[in-house]
């Protein structure tokens, strides 16, 4: 029960926004919104302010960088992830290993708390001369896989149209 559904597309294709459509719709009382941002620098937090103010206060708003699984184990409401591959981002940046990454989504699936995730698909580009680049981009798609493989529903979405491919 723990992966309901899962939002893949590009950067700003419109997944998290179909994302919280889709759980507003399914949840019964206010949902939880948990960021997984960390604040690097000003054009993130313009981009947090941004996501902030399109969801107005529809949703309750945990932050949690690092410790997602924990953050979702106190929950009894459906739990937007917003985004996986900032998480990815942020567990390798604090020295993580995929295992880990797997371990909590792992956890999280276990878990009677229903779970949307909005990833980024980031394969869709030119392989990188960057050694880090590529290790990210290879396993924010192993996690998408995995994701997908767990949910009971997958969006992709392109230019803000959604299209239901499980």
């Amino acid at each position: 029960m723990g992966c309901k559904a899962l939002f893949i597309g590009g950067i700003k294709s419109g997944k998290s926004k179909n994302a919280e459509k889709y759980i507003l719709a399914l949840s019964k009382e206010k949902p939880i919104y948990l960021a997984t941002n960390e604040f690097f620098d000003d054009e993130m937090k313009k981009r947090v302010l941004l996501h902030q103010k399109q969801r107005k206060d529809t949703f309750e708003t945990l932050e949690e960088a690092l410790h997602i699984d924990k953050a979702v184990s106190e929950q009894n409401t459906p739990v937007l992830v917003e985004c996986v591959s900032m998480w990815i981002n942020n567990m390798l940046y604090h020295e993580h290993t995929e295992e880990e990454i797997i371990s909590q989504i792992d956890k999280i699936s276990q878990m009677n708390v229903q779970t949307i995730w909005v990833i980024n698909d980031v394969g869709c580009c030119v392989v990188s001369e960057n050694a880090l680049v590529r290790e990210f981009v290879d396993i924010n798609g192993r996690i998408a896989q995995l994701l997908a493989s767990k949910c009971e529903e997958v969006y992709n979405t392109v230019a803000g149209i959604q299209v239901k491919i499980k």
